[in-house]
C-alpha cells in the first residue's frame, strides 16, 4: 500500500559509517585512476593529474561530440584527400561517403584517425575549430588539466590530458544513450552511402569487453610517445567504476586487477524507497508519486554497508503546476550525523494548474484530512 506522506522527515532504514580505504594496487601505468561513476569520487590512484598524452582515448571527446551533433543532423559526410590520416584507419576512401553516426563507429571501433579527421572536418569546417569545441567541452565538463589539439590524438606538445580528466569525461561520455550503445558492442557494421553496396564490419579493438565480467565499454590508444592508453568502464550491481591508464606496457592486468579491487572493497548502498506518495495542492491531481533519481544510491567500502543511516525527506504537500521528474525532496545518507551523500526524489508525473478547483483554505483543509 502506497503511504501517503504529511511529516517532513521519514527515518527509513538503518545501515553504517564509512571509513576511507587507504591501499594501493601495483599497475604498469606511469598514471591511474579508479573513478566511481556513482559519485565522482577517485578510489585509487597514482599520479592522477600528471599531464601526459593520452593517444587515441582522445577519441572518447571526439565520438562524444559527433554523436551529439549527429542526433541533430546524421547528415552524409563525403570523405576528401583533407581528412586522410597517418595510423589506425577505418580506411575510407576518397569520393566515399558515410553519415557522421558512421565516422563515431569508426572511431570507437577501429580506432579511426582518418574518421576522426572527417568527423572534425564535417562538424566544423577545420580540425582547429573542431579542436576549440572540444577545448570548450572539456571546461564545461571541469577537465582543468586538459587540452586538446587533434580529434585523433596523435601526438602534439599541446595535445595532453591526465588520469582523473579522462575518468571524468568517459563517466560523462557514459550518459549519453548513443555512445554508451556503441562502446559497449564488440563490433559495428557500417553501409556506405557511396558506393551504395559496400558494407564493413569493424570489430571493437577493446578486449576487456570480452575479457572481464561487467565491462560496458571503452577506449584504446597507443603511440610512441604516450605508450598504452586505456580508458575503461565496469558496472555491477549499481556500481559503475571507470578505469583510466596511461603509458601502462600491461594495460589489460591493470584493468582487471583494478576493477577486482574496486568491486571487492566497495558496494553500492542504494535508498530502497518506493511507494511514497506526497498531496498535492491546487492541480488537476490530488497527489503524486515520488522516487529515488536512477542509478541513485552512494558506494562506501563493502564492510560498512550496514550500518548507514538512510532518511526521506519530503515536504508535507506540492503546489502545482510542475513537471514529471521535478525535485520534491532528498534522500540523505549519514553515518554519526555527518552527510555522506544526497539524492533527490523525483515526481513520476506531471500535474497541471486547476482554475476551477477550489482555494487554498480548502486544500488544506482537505489534506489534514487524509
Amino acid at each position: 500500500m502506497k503511504r501517503i506522506l504529511s511529516f517532513a522527515v521519514v527515518i527509513l532504514l538503518l545501515y553504517s559509517v564509512v571509513p576511507c580505504i587507504h591501499a594501493q594496487v601495483s599497475t604498469s601505468a606511469r598514471a591511474y585512476v579508479l573513478y566511481c561513476a556513482n559519485n565522482g569520487e577517485v578510489l585509487l590512484s597514482d599520479s592522477p593529474d600528471e599531464r601526459l598524452p593520452m593517444a587515441s582515448t582522445t577519441k572518447i571527446m571526439t565520438t562524444l561530440l559527433t554523436l551529439e551533433e549527429a542526433a541533430k543532423d546524421d547528415r552524409v559526410v563525403e570523405f576528401t584527400d583533407e581528412m586522410t590520416a597517418e595510423g589506425s584507419s577505418m580506411y575510407l576512401k576518397a569520393g566515399e561517403r558515410v553519415r557522421l553516426s558512421d565516422l563515431a563507429v569508426g572511431m570507437m571501433m577501429s580506432s579511426g584517425n582518418d574518421a576522426a579527421n572527417a568527423a572534425a572536418i564535417a562538424i566544423d569546417g577545420s580540425i582547429e575549430r573542431f579542436s576549440v569545441r572540444m577545448n570548450r567541452k572539456a571546461a564545461e565538463l571541469g577537465m582543468t588539466n586538459t587540452h586538446f589539439v587533434t580529434p585523433s590524438g596523435l601526438d602534439d606538445e599541446a595535445h595532453y590530458s591526465t588520469a582523473r580528466d579522462m575518468a571524468i569525461l568517459m563517466a560523462y561520455a557514459l550518459e549519453n544513450d548513443s555512445f554508451r550503445e556503441l562502446t559497449a558492442r564488440r563490433s559495428a557494421e557500417v553501409c556506405f552511402v557511396k558506393p551504395p553496396s559496400k558494407r564493413v564490419t569493424y570489430p571493437n579493438h577493446n578486449r576487456l569487453l570480452s575479457m572481464y565480467d561487467g565491462c560496458i565499454g571503452g577506449k584504446t590508444g597507443y603511440t610512441m610517445t604516450a605508450g598504452r592508453c586505456l580508458v575503461t568502464a565496469a558496472e555491477r550491481d549499481g556500481m559503475r567504476l571507470i578505469c583510466v591508464t596511461l603509458d601502462a606496457p600491461d594495460d589489460w592486468d591493470d584493468h582487471m586487477k583494478l576493477y577486482d579491487y574496486g568491486f571487492a572493497n566497495y558496494t553500492s548502498v542504494n535508498p530502497g524507497t518506493t511507494g511514497f506518495t506526497v498531496p498535492v495542492v491546487g492541480g488537476d491531481g490530488n497527489s503524486v508519486e515520488v522516487y529515488p533519481a536512477e542509478r541513485s544510491g552512494i558506494v562506501v567500502p563493502r564492510e560498512d554497508a550496514d550500518s548507514i543511516q538512510t532518511t526521506v525527506i519530503l515536504p508535507a504537500f506540492l503546489y502545482a503546476p510542475f513537471t514529471r521528474g521535478f525535485i520534491a525532496g532528498s534522500v540523505v545518507f549519514t553515518s554519526d550525523r555527518k552527510t555522506l551523500g544526497v539524492i533527490p526524489m523525483l515526481c513520476a508525473e506531471s500535474i497541471a494548474f486547476d482554475n476551477s478547483r477550489r482555494g487554498f483554505f480548502q486544500y488544506i483543509s482537505d489534506v489534514l484530512r487524509l
